[in-house]
């Protein structure tokens, strides 16, 4: 990936975040910032599943859509391992 896909990825990240807190409302252990981070964190998962399983080409990004899939799906398992302890 170029720095500019990464900080693209991480632009897109940020704003699905914003979305997966939207339409996943409830309470996060460590809160807003916590899914922002997320979102980054899916907007990369989703990149990287998708470049693997050849839906995205090498060196292309996840769009938004994928992103925010990514962060629900990480937002999914985050409040899965937090909610046990």
């Amino acid at each position: 990936m170029t720095l500019l896909a990464i900080l693209g990825t991480i632009i897109i990240g940020f704003f699905a975040g914003l979305i997966a807190k939207f339409l996943m409302p409830g309470r996060d252990p460590k809160g807003f910032l916590i899914t922002i981070v997320l979102g980054i964190g899916g907007a990369f998962l989703f990149t990287w599943l998708g470049q693997g399983l050849g839906w995205y080409a090498p060196g292309q990004t996840a769009g938004f859509f994928g992103a925010v899939v990514g962060a629900i799906i990480i937002l999914v398992i985050y409040r899965l391992i937090a909610g046990r302890r």
